[in-house]
């Protein structure tokens, strides 16, 4: 008899992105002696930018979440799951529907992002059933934080419960190669990868950049509906010589390493993983100071600084500093390492099954 904890994991899709990356990472790595995961995918297996080839996976090739609900509903009932833990608002929200009906299942949400402060967030349809739900999380019995902004954001401005949040960091997934030595060039090399819209702040990265003086270039790693308005602000800004576009790869730590530093615009960030990913192969951050978990990671004039405008942003770029990649990826290693973060998922799961 299999006396495992059965979990369904639920994700919209595996496209690349920090909650894909996240969930297909906690899915396949937790102690399968203790629990039986099922990863499931509402999306469909040729979107996937993810190995996910060490836990079951079932897709339900399906566009929306909102079309889903009957099939995931029907799969809770027959497999009987212990707890299904789900990731992103819609998904989260969806689910909050569902749970009532289950009451021998426990629901977890998993929060991406700082739903009060998103700039570009997609408005859900105005017939959607999902706008007519009053409680949105409230039927979940715990919703999993990338950070402490997150979960304050959801108790004050989603009258979710204090004690229904937990605040479990995203892991660092893979030890890369870590930077042997700072550039000796004359050009300095900056970098920043995040999808082309307006929240991750390029605009005002590509102005602090134009205001330089002296040789430098900018990899810019992402897609997105601002693609040719970034590039265009570059021209204009007499700037687009020095900038390198490329859409997204799976070889992002191969360009990170051979960057002097990465450079955050964002205004808002749930727990950003390619500023996580700088840290761990010894490339130090500037990144302004901002809701989310940016602050979380980065320990100013260790592994990066922290600003509070772009007028900091600029002096820090301008000044001149060595940096030890070793103590970079240590600051990080010791916070949010992978052993360390699947014990407090693990941990939470046994936990939440004594609750009545």
């Amino acid at each position: 008899m299999d006396n495992r904890i059965k979990i369904i994991f639920i994700i919209p899709s595996l496209v690349p992105g920090g909650a894909e990356r996240v969930i297909s990472f906690v899915s396949q790595n937790i102690d399968k002696n203790k629990f039986a995961p099922l990863l499931l995918v509402i999306g469909y297996p040729e979107d996937s930018a993810y190995d996910v080839s060490n836990v079951e996976v079932k897709y339900l090739k399906k566009k929306r979440v909102l079309k889903a609900i009957p099939t995931i509903a029907y799969l809770i009932f027959k497999l009987k799951p212990s707890i299904v833990l789900s990731s992103i608002s819609h998904t989260n929200i969806a689910m909050s529907i569902i749970a009532p009906y289950f009451k021998r299942t426990k629901f977890i949400g998993r929060e991406a992002t700082i739903l009060s402060k998103r700039k570009d967030q997609t408005s859900t349809k105005k017939w959607s059933p999902i706008n007519f739900v009053s409680n949105q999380f409230n039927n979940l019995d715990m919703l999993i934080c990338q950070s402490n902004d997150m979960a304050e954001d959801m108790v004050n401005n989603y009258n979710v419960p204090k004690n229904k949040t937990c605040v479990i960091n995203n892991p660092i997934s893979n030890l890369a190669l870590i930077k042997e030595k700072t550039n000796n060039e004359n050009i300095r090399k900056y970098i920043t990868v995040g999808r082309l819209v307006n929240v991750k702040g390029h605009f005002r990265i590509l102005d602090i950049l134009s205001q330089l003086k002296f040789p430098f270039s900018y990899t810019i790693i992402g897609d997105g509906n601002l693609k040719e308005v970034i590039l265009k602000k570059a021209e204009e800004l007499s700037i687009l010589k020095y900038i390198i576009h490329i859409p997204f790869t799976n070889k992002v730590n191969d360009y990170i390493i051979n960057h002097d530093y990465f450079l955050q615009g964002s205004y808002v960030e749930g727990f950003p993983n390619a500023l996580l990913e700088s840290c761990v192969v010894g490339t130090p951050v500037i990144a302004f100071d901002v809701p989310g978990g940016t602050k979380e990671i980065i320990e100013d004039g260790v592994n990066g600084f922290l600003v509070k405008n772009e007028i900091e942003f600029l002096e820090k770029l301008q000044e001149k500093r060595i940096w030890d990649p070793k103590k970079i990826r240590e600051s990080v290693y010791l916070k949010f390492n992978k052993e360390k973060i699947i014990k407090q998922y693990e941990q939470l799961f046994i936990d939440i099954l004594k609750l009545h």
